[in-house]
């Protein structure tokens, strides 16, 4: 396993802020056969990161995942992005958005903004 996610990859570049399945199932206290059917549903978005199948953290915070995130992954994937190119949007710098990145708004007051901005893609 690498120090760090190379930088051309989406997602944060930091590895602790990555979880595997099992940590997610932990976290939201549920069996990681419920995080693999959450992924196929677009609740959750999991990319492959030295071989092993990966969740931001922040996406799942408070111990639930954030309230906006499967609208808004279905919004991208209805755009036509795969989860790679939606994992890069998320993590897109934007200095309009609070927090810098879709991500981080996504658990804050522009969650709505973030949506809207997800929607439009598909037009």
């Amino acid at each position: 396993m690498t120090d760090s996610v190379p930088a051309d990859l989406p997602g944060p570049s930091d590895p602790a802020a990555w979880l595997t399945l099992p940590d997610v199932a932990e976290r939201l206290d549920v069996s990681i056969s419920k995080v693999h059917q959450m992924i196929r549903d677009r609740e959750l978005i999991a990319v492959r990161r030295d071989g092993v199948r990966r969740i931001p953290a922040d996406l799942v915070a408070n111990h639930t995942v954030l309230k906006h995130l499967p609208g808004v992954l279905n919004l991208l994937a209805d755009a036509g992005y795969d989860d790679e190119e939606a994992l890069r949007w998320l993590y897109q710098a934007d200095p309009t958005l609070a927090g810098g990145t879709p991500a981080a708004a996504l658990g804050g007051d522009q969650a709505r903004e973030v949506k809207r901005r997800a929607q439009a893609l598909g037009f």
